[in-house]
């Protein structure tokens, strides 16, 4: 019962990381990648469709991202969406390809990107102990229906505390290798 309650809180905590990542990729460094116009969707024969299934997007150099749409009609929409978006990106078309450059970033949009940052991971912290609060009370359930003793109540909580621990450390260096992205010049 113990185990199935520190493994649960385990994976919920992992995913919690995991998800803090893909947030941070979203966040543009000075670098072009492809996964920047992930959050982008397009109206396709009225549905709101992901920019990748709708076009190939690849990093043509470091500052430029060239996007290779599928059907050409779409190719003003995708410019449009782009745009619209709130990335502050300008796209230029030749064709059926699109290219987007990525403008250099300031030194003060990048204190402000390392801000946005450290609330993504402050939210993750958040997300982490709320899990560990709710092993923790499922583990006091156990104690108060007397299905484990006070030794293994005690125990349990020190060994999810643990994994608290090594998850938060875990997102601390996340956060650490996207902020030293975002101040690389």
């Amino acid at each position: 019962m113990i185990n199935e309650i520190k493994k649960d809180a385990e994976v919920r905590m992992a995913k919690s990381v995991d998800a803090l990542k893909t947030n941070l990729t979203k966040v543009r460094t000075g670098r072009a990648h492809p996964s920047l116009l992930d959050s982008i969707y397009v109206e396709y024969y009225g549905a709101n469709s992901p920019l990748r299934q709708l076009a190939n997007v690849v990093a043509e150099d470091s500052r430029t991202l060239a996007i290779t749409v599928f059907d050409k009609e779409l190719t003003p929409k995708i410019e449009k969406a782009i745009m619209m978006s709130d990335l502050g990106l300008n796209p230029m078309s030749a064709g059926t390809v699109i290219r987007v450059p990525l403008p250099a970033l300031t030194e003060e949009r990048r204190r402000d990107l390392v801000k946005i940052v450290r609330a993504e991971a402050e939210q993750g912290r958040v997300a982490i102990r709320n899990i560990r609060r709710d092993a923790n009370a499922d583990i006091k359930g156990l104690l108060k229906d007397k299905e484990i003793s006070e030794d293994d109540d005690r125990k349990a909580q020190d060994d999810i505390q643990k994994l608290t621990d090594a998850a938060i450390k875990n997102l601390d260096a996340v956060l650490d290798i996207k902020e030293k992205e975002l101040m690389e010049v």
